[in-house]
């Protein structure tokens, strides 16, 4: 097997990513809400922090499922272009992030196990 024909595939899934990314930054950079993205990675955190608190393994197929439910919810009500509100989008979505990162650490102050010295 040549090289050519082993790096083949993966320059052809590069490709395809590039030109995928470039499409979708250029709606994220129209739509102005640039980080959506990382308020919508702490939301699952969240997800993932809650499934552990309710026992289920970190890195389990569950805890995926539930992390996956808690990041679609987030996106669902994420803000979507309306008319010019008192408060902007990326307002929004800051808060989202902040809301889901305290929770977060709430929820694991809760499932630290005690230990003795």
């Amino acid at each position: 097997m040549s090289t050519f024909s082993f790096l083949l595939a993966p320059f052809i899934a590069s490709l395809i990513l590039t030109g995928i990314h470039a499409y979708l930054g250029v709606h994220v950079v129209e739509r102005g809400v640039i980080f959506v993205d990382l308020s919508l990675a702490q939301i699952a955190a969240l997800g993932t922090t809650i499934a552990v608190l309710y026992g289920i393994e970190p890195h389990s197929q569950t805890a995926y499922v539930v992390s996956l439910i808690f990041t679609f919810v987030g996106a669902r009500s994420s803000p979507h272009p309306r008319p010019p509100r008192a408060i902007p989008q990326e307002a929004v979505i800051g808060i989202c992030y902040a809301v889901a990162s305290a929770a977060a650490i709430l929820a694991m102050s809760k499932s630290v196990e005690q230990t003795s010295i």
